[in-house]
This record gives structure tokens, C-alpha cells and sequence, in this order.
């Protein structure tokens, strides 16, 4: 098959993958952050009561972690592309 097939076929599936990746992420973030924090709420960047250090430190971590899943989803909504179409998507 073309490469257009492939890539035509990736985008609504990279549009819904996105979101779950999103949401994916922020749960496993919410539960790291629980963990390491032994606290139950990340801190917000406008939050007083916390200092830079930790607002920086949650910022640093949500973002690894979104990246993450983020990249694990895409590779694999790619491969099952390829496997439905044969092309793989650009």
C-alpha cells in the first residue's frame, strides 16, 4: 500500500491516542507524585504555600512522565498501522 494510506489512517487514531495518552499520564503522574511526595496533591505553579524547588520538581516530573507515555502511545499506535495498512505512518 502507499505511504499516504498509512499516514491518512494514523491521524484520527494519533487524535484519539493523544487524549488517552493524556490521561494515562496524568494518573500515573497523580500516583507518583503520591509516592514520592507522600503528599496528595501536586502543587500548582501559583501556589504560596509551596516553594520553587518543589513546584519545579512536579513540573519536571509530570512533563518526563507525559513524555513518556506520550512516546510509548505514538510507537505504538505506528506499529498497529503499519500491521493494519503495511505502511508506516509519517
Amino acid at each position: 500500500m502507499s505511504r499516504g494510506i498509512g499516514k491518512s489512517a494514523y491521524k484520527p487514531v494519533g487524535v484519539l491516542m493523544g487524549l488517552a495518552a493524556g490521561a494515562v499520564a496524568g494518573a500515573i503522574f497523580r500516583q507518583v507524585w503520591k509516592m514520592t511526595a507522600g503528599d496528595g496533591e501536586a502543587p500548582d505553579a501559583t501556589d504560596e504555600d509551596r516553594g520553587w524547588g518543589e513546584i519545579l520538581a512536579a513540573a519536571a516530573l509530570q512533563g518526563a512522565i507525559f513524555s513518556v507515555v506520550r512516546a510509548a502511545v505514538d510507537r505504538g499506535g505506528a506499529v498497529g498501522v503499519r500491521r493494519m495498512t503495511g505502511s508506516w505512518p509519517d
